[in-house]
């Protein structure tokens, strides 16, 4: 019998990726809602649904995400909905009898001068970065939420942290949307108007890793797919979530410069230092999951000329 597999945020980034990837697998059945139909931040909504439906796994991707901006400018509707969300979804999968759940959660979770590069268990050990710290709470309960159902209950909900994430279906507005997506925005705008300068936020010296969303959504299907005594080799009750990366990194400026180059600007970049750079250096430890047996697939080129391609064949879609 096909699994029911029922995919949070089906509508978003991941949620869309993980979709394209369980059906290049085995025969499964999505189950898929968008807000119209069921409100996951309502709770008897959510609790009605599970109770309708017949699931065999949750991928709990969705969130409400953005850049610094977004996340200054709405503190509150970032804790509040990722909460309600999050902590909806486990208490429902678990009263319907929901053995396996992957819980997406974000690398914001580690303090701001983590070392690096980051590990696992770095989760809890220093103040959070200010600019996203509502997000982050939220995130982080998350895992501790799945940790807590596992140790009473017995339940086998995993977690998994991205690096920054990219690619086709990302938010390209002009205020809200991260540095990938901004960046490509401003810098195709400025190659077709043929403008000769570009400014960028901060000092472009942090350094960033970004992922794929589609190596995110292989490496999702195998950390829930992955057998518990191999994943209970590399984790603990307390400290059970898994890093995703590529161990790689690169400085807002290398990456800018690779963006002009791909949307064909030639022009000069300009950095205003009057704008917050955020956290210095992020930078994902992820050799867990490497000795589990999963490596990222997509470099950095790649996945940006691929994105690029993507949203020059959609901007009449993403234009905000």
């Amino acid at each position: 019998m096909a699994k029911r597999i029922f995919i949070a945020g089906h509508n978003g980034m991941v949620g869309r990726a993980i979709s394209r990837t369980l059906q290049l697998g085995p025969e499964c059945e999505l189950i898929c809602k968008g807000h119209a139909d069921l409100d996951l931040t309502s709770q008897s909504a959510v609790q009605q649904f599970f109770k309708q439906q017949r699931i065999d796994q949750v991928y709990l991707a969705a969130a409400k995400v953005g850049g610094i901006h977004a996340n200054n400018t709405y503190p509150a509707e970032f804790i509040y909905q990722n909460l309600m969300m999050t902590a909806n979804i486990i208490e429902a999968a678990h009263r319907a009898d929901v053995q396996d759940l992957l819980f997406l959660g974000s690398s914001c979770i580690y303090p701001k001068l983590a070392a690096q590069p980051i590990s696992e268990d770095a989760l809890l050990t220093g103040q959070l970065e200010a600019t996203n710290e509502p997000y982050a709470i939220a995130k982080i309960a998350g895992i501790k939420l799945c940790e807590s159902y596992n140790r009473q209950y017995g339940r086998d909900y995993r977690c998994v942290m991205p690096t920054n994430l990219y690619g086709p279906h990302d938010n390209f507005h002009a205020e809200n949307s991260h540095v990938i997506p901004a960046l490509i925005k401003k810098f195709h705008k400025a190659a077709t108007d043929g403008d000769d300068v570009v400014s960028i936020w901060g000092t472009g010296t942090p350094r960033r890793e970004f992922l794929h969303v589609d190596d995110m959504a292989a490496a999702s299907v195998f950390a829930m797919n992955l057998p518990r005594a191999e994943l209970e080799q590399q984790t603990s009750p307390m400290n059970s979530h898994l890093n995703v990366g590529t161990g790689k990194d690169h400085t807002i400026r290398e990456l800018a410069e690779l963006i002009a180059e791909l949307t064909g600007f030639t022009g000069r970049l300009e950095f205003d230092e009057t704008k917050p750079d955020g956290t210095p250096q992020k930078l994902l430890q992820t050799s867990k999951l490497a000795k589990l047996g999963w490596r990222f697939e997509i470099s950095l080129r790649q996945g940006l000329r691929d994105t690029i391609d993507w949203y020059r064949g959609n901007i009449d879609q993403v234009r905000g």
